[in-house]
């Protein structure tokens, strides 16, 4: 196969051609090693890339493809963001403390894929330890946006996201934390999504905030997502926070029709400082959606301004006792030109961790000290339960809300690096999901100066089916996300 026709292929379109024999799952995955050969010393979207182990696999699943006994990821080729534990492959999290870390055990979301038959092409850049809305705050390289190679991808899942954008993989897996899935997603002009907090394992997943944090998929369209979501969502008790639900056939949720939903526009999330293109293509996408169907209804989120307050004491809070297991004792960078133990702790995180990681540690530690606990810390949980019970009420009377996934059109790498603050801002109307534990999906919703704009949608707990419903028919209205970048 030319690396031509896999760039644009999509997981329900591999899966005709491999069913129907004009293609191997061995022929595609060189297609797409191919392709990273080509275009990913510009992109830079994997940290490993892992070739012998790929084939292998795409000769097992060509074995499963004869024996008729094929899933639909089995043979496709794919990517997994490098926070997920792969045995025997590192795992770095873009860090230098987990440079040369090699897992002894799969995520159960990596096992998960790899008994469906998928393909492991390689493993995704992110900003360190998933801290980072640009992915340059890589420990090893920043990666770049396949629309513009001097803009950044997103982050902090950017390499999974520039990736899928970037036709190297057939689609990829992410974590979301703030965002970190659909607005990289928005950026790169692709599809991505959070689903509700617990309906994926986080199981071997290098935790940053605990209660924050959910992996999902990137991927080329709503199908796809539908798709992949099938595959990763499900009960595991190796996970204490995993719900344990019959889930459903997302993949008939796919209706091209909106008729009876409500769908909520929140006046919030207009927020100052938005692209006026980013605002017009946010307006449009509406107006499609009321054209599909829906009755649209201006609504009020008035605690959402204080979303990123709240996340911004609670995650780093969560990463800095999450990180204080790097100590250089158990596994991970040490440091040994050391006097103590103490100075080979405080040494071991000098030079292992960098300077974002540092900066969220030490807000963290600060909120949780003594004396600061209940002014911020406390505070920061009521808020949450507050802006928790909003988004209930909204849901009484609505079936989703929409706005815009990021304010911006992909920024230029090294613009916002020196103002933490201005790169905080960057995720502010995607931090109130993960606050709320609420699934939410970007889809591209239209260009602006050329690049993409994402178009984002939120629905209650566990109404996944309602928000591919909502995502699949906007894209079935559009052509946007057949849209390619020329690389």
């Amino acid at each position: 196969m030319e690396t031509s026709e896999f760039n644009g292929l999509t997981i329900h379109g591999a899966r005709e051609l491999l069913d129907r024999g004009e293609v191997s799952s061995v022929e595609l995955t060189q297609a797409a090693l191919d392709r990273v050969g080509q275009v990913d010393g510009r992109v830079k979207a994997f940290v490993t890339v892992t070739g012998e182990f790929a084939l292998a696999q795409a000769k097992r699943a060509d074995e499963r493809i004869a024996e008729g006994n094929a899933g639909p990821l089995t043979g496709v080729p794919m990517q997994l963001k490098d926070n997920m534990s792969t045995k025997g492959i590192a795992t770095t999290c873009s860090s230098r403390m987990l440079e040369n870390y090699v897992p002894p055990y799969d995520a159960t979301i990596t096992r998960k894929v790899f008994d469906e038959g998928a393909v492991l092409v390689g493993k995704g850049n992110l900003d360190e330890f998933a801290m980072g809305s640009s992915t340059e705050n890589s420990a090893f390289f920043q990666t770049h946006n396949p629309w513009d190679l001097e803009r950044v991808p997103g982050g902090s899942s950017g390499g999974p996201a520039s990736a899928v954008a970037a036709g190297e993989c057939v689609y990829a897996l992410g974590s979301d934390t703030g965002g970190s899935i659909r607005q990289p997603a928005s950026l790169c002009g692709i599809v991505g999504m959070k689903p509700t907090y617990g309906l994926v394992s986080r199981y071997g997943l290098v935790a940053f905030a605990s209660s924050l944090d959910q992996i999902g998929p990137l991927t080329k369209d709503v199908e796809d997502c539908a798709i992949v979501l099938n595959a990763i969502a499900g009960h595991d008790p190796n996970d204490s926070t995993s719900i344990n639900i019959d889930t459903p056939d997302y993949t008939k949720a796919l209706v091209p029709d909106l008729n009876g939903l409500r769908i909520g526009v929140p006046k919030e999330y207009f927020v100052d400082g938005m692209e006026p293109g980013v605002e017009q293509a946010t307006r449009k996408a509406i107006d499609v959606l009321q054209g599909l169907g829906a009755d649209i209804v201006e609504t009020s989120l008035p605690h959402t301004p204080y979303s990123l307050a709240v996340y911004y004491i609670l995650a780093p809070s969560e990463a800095s006792a999450n990180l204080a297991r790097y100590d250089g004792v158990k596994y991970g960078y040490s440091a040994q030109d050391a006097d103590s133990m103490w100075d080979a702790l405080e040494k071991t995180r000098q030079h292992g961790f960098g300077p974002e990681v540092k900066r969220r540690m030490m807000l963290g530690t600060y909120a949780l000290s003594a004396g600061y606990y209940d002014a911020y810390y406390k505070k920061a949980q009521q808020v949450r339960t507050l802006i928790r019970q909003e988004f209930e009420t909204v849901f009484q009377e609505l079936d989703a809300v929409v706005m815009a996934t990021s304010p911006s059109v992909a920024f230029k790498l090294g613009e916002k690096m020196d103002d933490p603050v201005q790169m905080y801002l960057n995720d502010i109307l995607t931090m109130p999901a993960n606050i709320a534990g609420i699934p939410g999906i970007s889809v591209q919703g239209g260009m602006s100066d050329g690049l993409p704009v994402g178009f984002q949608i939120m629905t209650k707990p566990l109404n996944e089916e309602t928000l591919l419903r909502i995502a699949y028919a906007y894209e079935q209205a559009t052509d946007w996300h057949a849209m390619r970048p020329e690389l």
